[in-house]
């Protein structure tokens, strides 16, 4: 190929912002969609509701997805896989024990990003609606016994006596982290997201005294 021919096909800003620019959008309006959730709750929202958060036309929602049912889904799967990149690279950290990958995920699932009130709406909108809805339950059923299996391991790596028992340990985890959730979102003066880390890090010392200290 010609150096002439090179340059000519080689991509310019230009194309490279046109290329970015749908995924851009896609992310734009969901996470407008977030804040709209949060305020409204989920079946309240309209596509309205959504351009005019997010500053975009109708056409460019219907463009990128079609219906607000798609559009809902399309948001569940965001937070979900947002959650999931979190918990994967500190579980996938080699550099960390079983002990300190432990205490990192207890504090990723009480940061302020996670346990941010707004996206703690959004999941628990969507939790509310997983008896009737099959795609909801689906996604949210694949985030929890992703987080169930990964502490079982650890818990087991940390010498958990049995399968069984590292099973309750990790399935009470996860009971508990969403219960916490759901008091520093309808109590907030009486839960913040330092408590309830100091709960759920006390919860794994009763378990492994000697890996953790409770707070």
């Amino acid at each position: 190929m010609s150096l002439t021919k090179a340059r000519r096909s080689a991509p310019t800003p230009k194309t490279r912002r046109r290329a970015a620019a749908p995924e851009q959008r896609r992310e734009q309006l969901i996470k407008a969609t977030i804040k709209c959730i949060a305020r409204k709750g989920l079946s309240n929202i309209t596509m309205a509701d959504v351009t005019t958060t997010a500053k975009l036309s109708l056409g460019i929602v219907n463009l990128h997805f079609q219906s607000k049912d798609k559009l809902l889904v399309e948001v569940l799967r965001y937070i979900a896989e947002e959650y999931k990149r979190g918990w994967d690279a500190i579980v996938n950290d080699a550099n960390l024990t079983p002990a300190q990958q432990i205490e990192a995920l207890i504090a990723f699932d009480f940061s302020a990003d996670i346990a941010h009130p707004a996206k703690l709406s959004v999941w628990f909108a969507f939790w509310g609606e997983t008896s009737s809805r099959p795609t909801y339950r689906e996604i949210c059923n694949e985030a929890d016994l992703q987080t169930t299996g990964s502490m079982r391991k650890l818990c087991r790596a940390l010498g958990s006596s049995s399968k069984k028992r590292a099973e309750l340990i990790a399935t009470g985890y996860t009971a508990l982290a969403d219960g916490l959730w759901l008091d520093i979102l309808v109590t907030p003066d009486e839960m913040d997201r330092g408590f309830a880390r100091d709960i759920a890090m006390s919860y794994m010392a009763s378990f492994f005294p000697d890996h953790f200290t409770s707070p």
